[in-house]
């Protein structure tokens, strides 16, 4: 009797452990492609914007003929943005883009008559838009790999993570000190 019960003991530990395994893997699955989903609705967003560019700059060019170096950095930086490759360098890109849009739109202030263009304001109106889309995307995918990278850190999870090839994410990089900081605009 002795024997039959310490068999059942161990085949009861044995279950929840194989339980716990299969629920841990889940979770770390499951946190993994919540991250690669946020991921994605950045990139959604980011797309978004390099669409726009291009015709904001079309509509600006008419008013803004003296502007010529602030298209070029524009256009580059659009570039630059389009073909980064991995998380800190499309974030170092981003916020290089971010912060000539901003001097674009600074430089435009001195253009009433482009102002007042409904086309100019249509644009105007979606990058901001957008520019706040990918805020929120951007909020919304460090919340997902804090989440992650919390749980493949944290006892006993970190083990079968380690185990299993679960490798800590980076964050889609902070706001940059530059980007904290007006736009300089110099005529």
């Amino acid at each position: 009797m002795n024997y039959l019960s310490l068999t059942n003991i161990i085949i009861v530990v044995a279950i929840v452990i194989a339980l716990w395994l299969i629920l841990t893997f889940n979770g770390l699955v499951r946190r993994r492609y919540r991250v690669r989903e946020a991921w994605s609705d950045i990139n959604v967003q980011l797309k978004r914007r390099y669409d726009l560019i291009p015709n904001l700059v079309e509509t600006v060019k008419g008013y803004m003929t003296h502007e010529r170096t602030v298209f070029e950095n524009v256009t580059e930086a659009r570039t630059r943005a389009m073909g980064a490759q991995g998380k800190d360098e499309k974030a170092r890109s981003e916020d290089v883009l971010s912060n000539i849009l901003k001097t674009l739109f600074a430089v435009a202030e001195n253009y009433p008559q482009l102002k007042a263009n409904a086309n100019f304001l249509d644009l105007q109106r979606e990058l901001a838009d957008t520019e706040n889309k990918i805020q929120a995307s951007r909020r919304f995918y460090n919340g997902n790999v804090m989440d992650y990278n919390t749980k493949t850190a944290t006892f006993p999870t970190n083990l079968i993570a380690g185990i299993l090839g679960f490798k800590k994410e980076e964050f889609f990089g902070l706001e940059s000190e530059t980007e904290k900081k007006p736009v300089e605009v110099k005529f």
